[in-house]
């Protein structure tokens, strides 16, 4: 089995068992990131209904750019307006397996300093 293989394997293993404990609610939807090579993807979403509520990327339209770790900031606080005016301020964080380093982070510190608890 490759290097890349089995970094992958063990990621869906990591968010698998962190999919377990974590959970959405409409008081308290989840606010799961994505991250590629190039850009980050974020989406709050209630798993009661099975919606998502808000989302933000650094892949959107008139927001085109790459997400280093300053444009994940701008990010995390886009989605921290975003979330403000859909009447969202709590939210559970969905790491999505990665870890709490670099742009998961700084998207992470951003949504914090934009309002958002967690």
């Amino acid at each position: 089995m490759s290097v890349a293989k089995k970094r992958l394997e063990l990621k869906l293993r990591r968010k698998k068992r962190i999919r377990k404990s974590i959970s959405g609610t409409t008081e308290r939807p989840r606010l799961s990131v994505f991250k590629s090579a190039k850009h980050i993807y974020a989406q709050v979403i209630d798993d009661v209904s099975g919606h998502t509520l808000v989302s933000v990327s650094s892949f959107e339209k008139g927001n085109h750019k790459r997400a280093n770790a300053e444009a994940c900031v701008e990010l995390g606080k886009l989605i921290a307006e975003r979330c403000k005016s859909n009447k969202i301020e709590k939210i559970v964080f969905d790491k999505n397996g990665n870890m709490y380093h670099g742009r998961v982070k700084a998207f992470a510190d951003g949504a914090r300093s934009g309002g958002l608890s967690f």
